[in-house]
C-alpha cells in the first residue's frame, strides 16, 4: 500500500473508471465505482438481438504494451486474460478513384513493400517514416503519456533538450502536410493521416506529432480479442471486483458533494438508484471518468468549477457518429475484419464535420468493422456482422437512432448511403434486402446515454491546443480531492489512453511526480493487498 487508506468515490463504469479503481484499490484505498448503466462498460458496450452480437464503441486494438502493462501490475498478462488474434490484413482500404482496395498488412516489411509497389520510392519514404514514428512513440510513453506534467523534469531530460527543434516542428507541421511531403500518391497519404479521425480530429487539425501512431498499424499491427471488446471490459472489471473494488450498478450520480466556498473539499458523492432511492457515498477524494464537461458543469456548483461553459466554449470537439449495427444473411464479399471508405476530396469532408457550418457529409467517409471474419461467436453460422461508423458533427440536432430504420431522419439516410456503398463495393446489389438486424445509432444518443459533450463520440479532438499538457489536468484546480479520468480529459482518447490517464490519477494520488509508466512487480512476485470489498447488494454486471 502507497501511503494511508482513504475512502475513494469513482463515477463512471467505462474502462478508465474501472482500471483507475482497481489501480487505487490495489494501493490499499477503499473505492466504490458508481454506474449509471445497469452495465459496466460505458462506450465500450455490446449489444445483441437475434444471434448477432455487436460492439457498441471501440474495435481496434492497438499499443499492446500498454494493456500488457496494465495486466502486470496485477500479476497477470494479456495472454491470460484475453485470446488475442492479430488481423492480416490489418484494415483495408478503399478510395474513390481508385478500382483496386489497398490491404495493410501484419508487418512492417510488409507494409513497405506494399508502399513501394503503389509508387516507386514510397517504399523508402515508410521506412523513415516508421523509423520517426517509431522514436516519436517511445519517446511519448515514457515522457509525455504517463505523467501529469507537473514540474519539468520530463521536458529537461536530455533526449528531450537533443531533440527540441524536431519535436517542436511535429508540434507545429499539420499532420497532413507531414505524411504528404513522404508520400504523393492520395490513397497512402491517406493511410498516413486517417490516424488522427482515431484522435477526434482531422487530418489538417492534427498535430504531425501524432505521426506515431504510424508505428501502431503499419508496424506493431492490429490485434482483435476473441469475443469482442466485452470481454476485454469482463477481464478488467474482474479484476477491479478482486482488488476489493465495490461495484455498483443503476446508480446515477446527481452531485458531487463538497463543503467550503472558499477552498471546497470533496465530502462524497449522491446518487440515484433505479429505485428512485437516493443515496450518498461519503469520500476524501472522488474521480470522475464520467465525461469532464458533464462532471463540471452538471455534478458541481458554478463556484466549484475548474472547467465551466465558458472553457467549453473555446474547445473543439472530436467528431459525432452515426453507427449502424447490421446483422447480414450470408457473407458480404470485399470486406475485411477492419475496412475504410475515403471519399476524394477529403478537405470537404472532414470540412463539413469541423467547418465553421458543419453538415452531415455526402459523400462520406466512413468505417466498417465486420469481426464475423475473425470470430464466429458474432453472428450465426454463415452469416456476417457488421459495424458500420460515419463521422459526422459533433450536433444533437442531427438526432437519435433506432432499430429497423425507426430512427431520425438524417441518422437513417446516412447509414443507407453507407450500406448502398458496401453493396457496390461487395457487387451484392441485394444487401439491403439481406439485412435482418438493424440498429442506429446518432449523436443525441451519445449525448443521452453517455453524458457525452455535444454529442461526440469520442471526447475534445488532439488539436495542438488540446494536446499533452494543453488538453487540461486531471486535478481539479478548484476543489481539494477531485480528480479526473478518461478520454475527455488526459492524456487524451482511445482505449489505451483511458488505461494510462487511471494510472495518471495513482499517481497524483500517491504524489508521485515522474513520468514513465509504473514500475511492475517482478514475476511470481505478489500483488500489493487489496483492501476488503465493502458489501453491497448491487451486483457487477458486465456486456455480455
Amino acid at each position: 500500500m502507497i501511503g494511508g487508506s482513504e475512502r475513494i468515490a469513482v463515477i463512471g463504469g467505462g474502462i478508465a473508471g474501472l482500471a483507475t479503481a482497481a489501480l487505487l484499490a490495489r494501493d490499499g484505498h477503499r473505492v466504490t465505482l458508481l454506474e449509471a448503466s445497469s452495465v459496466v462498460g460505458g462506450r465500450a458496450g455490446t449489444w445483441s438481438r437475434d444471434g448477432f452480437r455487436f460492439d457498441t464503441g471501440p474495435s481496434w486494438y492497438l499499443m499492446p504494451e500498454v494493456f500488457e502493462h496494465f495486466f502486470r501490475l496485477f500479476g497477470t498478462s494479456a495472454e491470460r486474460q484475453l485470446e488475442l488474434t492479430k488481423l492480416d490484413p490489418g484494415y483495408r482500404v478503399y478510395a474513390d478513384g481508385y478500382a483496386d482496395a489497398i490491404d495493410i498488412r501484419s508487418t512492417r516489411a510488409e507494409n513497405v513493400a506494399l508502399f513501394e509497389s503503389v509508387e516507386p520510392g514510397a517504399g523508402a519514404a515508410l521506412e523513415r517514416y516508421l523509423d520517426s514514428a517509431a522514436s516519436t512513440y517511445d519517446i511519448a510513453r515514457r515522457r509525455f503519456l504517463y505523467t501529469n506534467f507537473d514540474g519539468v523534469r520530463g521536458f529537461a531530460s536530455p533526449e528531450v533538450l537533443r531533440g527540441a527543434a524536431r519535436l517542436t516542428g511535429l508540434l507545429t507541421t499539420p499532420l497532413d502536410r507531414f505524411a504528404a511531403r513522404a508520400v504523393h500518391d492520395r490513397r497512402l497519404q491517406q493511410v498516413l493521416g486517417y490516424p488522427a479521425v482515431f484522435l477526434g480530429s482531422a487530418p489538417s487539425m492534427t498535430p504531425a506529432m501524432y505521426h506515431l501512431m504510424s508505428h501502431m498499424d503499419l508496424e506493431q499491427g492490429v490485434f482483435y480479442p476473441q469475443g469482442g471488446f466485452s470481454r476485454l471490459i469482463e477481464a478488467i472489471a474482474s479484476i477491479a471486483s478482486e482488488a476489493g473494488v465495490e461495484i455498483v450498478c443503476n446508480a446515477r450520480v446527481e452531485q458531487i458533494e463538497i463543503t467550503g466556498e472558499s477552498e471546497p473539499s470533496v465530502t462524497g458523492v449522491r446518487f440515484v438508484e433505479a429505485s428512485g432511492a437516493v443515496r450518498r457515498v461519503p469520500a476524501h477524494r472522488v474521480v470522475s471518468a464520467a465525461d469532464l464537461h458533464h462532471t463540471e458543469t452538471e455534478l458541481l456548483p458554478p463556484h466549484a468549477r475548474t472547467y465551466p461553459e465558458r472553457w467549453w466554449d473555446r474547445r473543439t470537439s472530436g467528431p459525432g457518429a452515426v453507427l449502424a449495427m447490421l446483422g447480414v444473411r450470408g457473407e458480404v464479399p470485399g470486406l475485411a475484419h477492419h475496412t475504410l471508405f475515403f471519399t476524394e476530396d477529403w478537405r470537404e469532408n472532414f470540412g463539413r464535420i469541423f467547418g465553421a457550418n458543419p453538415s452531415v457529409p455526402d459523400p462520406a467517409s466512413f468505417y466498417v468493422c465486420m469481426p464475423s471474419a475473425t470470430d464466429a461467436s458474432v453472428a450465426p453460422p454463415g452469416d456476417s456482422n457488421l459495424f458500420v461508423l460515419v463521422p459526422v458533427p459533433a450536433d444533437v440536432s442531427i438526432g437519435r437512432g433506432g432499430e429497423d430504420g425507426r430512427g431520425d431522419r438524417l441518422v437513417e439516410a446516412a447509414a443507407d448511403r453507407a450500406i448502398a456503398r458496401i453493396a457496390e463495393v461487395a457487387g451484392e446489389p441485394d444487401l439491403a434486402s439481406r439485412i435482418v438486424v438493424r440498429r442506429t445509432v446518432g449523436p443525441a444518443d451519445f449525448a443521452a446515454d453517455l453524458n457525452s459533450w455535444r454529442g461526440g463520440a469520442l471526447g475534445p479532438a488532439h488539436t495542438l491546443r488540446q494536446s499533452a499538457f494543453l488538453r487540461g489536468s486531471n486535478r481539479s484546480r478548484r476543489v481539494r480531492g477531485l480528480l479526473y479520468a478518461g478520454g475527455s480529459s488526459v492524456p487524451g482518447v482511445g482505449l489505451p489512453m483511458c488505461l494510462i490517464s487511471a494510472e495518471n490519477v495513482v499517481k497524483r494520488v500517491r504524489g508521485d511526480r515522474t513520468s514513465g509508466p509504473l514500475p511492475e512487480p517482478e514475476p511470481g512476485a505478489p500483488v500489493a493487498p487489496a483492501a476488503p470489498p465493502a458489501s453491497t447488494g448491487s451486483k457487477t454486471r458486465v456486456p455480455r
